[in-house]
């Protein structure tokens, strides 16, 4: 093993385990590996900039951009009340709309920020009907992870696979290439997870708001009877108290006229 591979190595580990501890932040870690190649002699500073004139990075890091633009817009938060209502009380509507709106979603960005957007919406709509999480995290799951077969931007490897086979002086992917392959797959996934999620609990991890607002009022009844009540003692302490404090009355002698009478 040669000193490049044992600094190559390191730094790996390295980046490993800030990346597993979260300090520092991972964009900061991947800055610092990339500051810190050049340095040791491994690679050129050309070499270690050169990714950022492959245009799949730069997509890759619009995709990103697009889906926070989304989650801050409140577009996220519209499309779950929008899904909700469609759905109505069929728990089979939902699950086909959730899978079908993710899969599409999904299909032009990063499967991953699509479910970084969906799980606040999934948790949501569970909320709101009193249902377990699981039910939906499960197929939400499925959908995102099928999507990545719709379309040449739905995942990086797509993206990657493509400028490696235009480089080498192959013929790429059209955008579409993938989708005869992929929403074969996605009707499947949607078919699969009305049948198997009957294995999922069906035993309600969230409370609906209903609920959550007629305990919390039953709660706060409670705090205001033992603060009554403790303020009633306190009270009556202090009655009993002045009352002791009190010098006693002195029997006052009877009429003697009135004796005599």
């Amino acid at each position: 093993m040669n000193l490049d591979l044992t600094l190559v190595l390191l730094m790996l580990v390295a980046a490993i385990v800030m990346f597993v501890i979260n300090r520092p932040r991972m964009d900061a870690v991947a800055l610092l590996v990339m500051v810190a190649m050049p340095f040791t002699g491994i690679i050129t500073m050309n070499e270690a900039l050169a990714g950022f004139a492959d245009p799949s990075i730069i997509l890759i890091a619009a995709l990103f951009v697009i889906g926070e633009g989304l989650v801050r817009t409140g577009v996220a938060r519209r499309l779950g009340d929008w899904l909700d209502a469609r759905a109505g009380g069929s728990e089979n509507r939902l699950l086909i709309l959730l899978m079908a709106a993710v899969g599409g979603l999904g299909s032009l960005m990063s499967s991953t920020a699509v479910v970084a957007i969906f799980i606040p919406v999934v948790l949501r709509i569970s909320q709101n009907r009193g249902m377990s999480p699981s039910r939906l995290m499960m197929p939400l799951s499925f959908s995102a992870l099928i999507s990545g077969m719709l379309t040449l931007v739905a995942t990086a490897p797509n993206l990657v696979v493509n400028a490696e086979l235009i480089r080498q002086g192959a013929q790429g992917f059209g955008f579409f290439s993938f989708t005869p392959f992929g929403l074969p797959l996605l009707a499947l996934g949607i078919v699969y997870m009305l049948f198997a999620r009957g294995l999922l609990t069906s035993k309600a991890g969230l409370p609906a708001p209903a609920d959550r607002r007629r305990r919390g009022a039953a709660r706060a009844a409670a705090r205001r009877a033992r603060a009554a009540s403790s303020t009633f003692r306190s009270h009556r302490r202090a009655r009993r108290a002045r009352a002791a404090r009190r010098p006693k009355a002195t029997a006052r002698p009877r009429n003697r006229r009135s004796d005599r009478r």
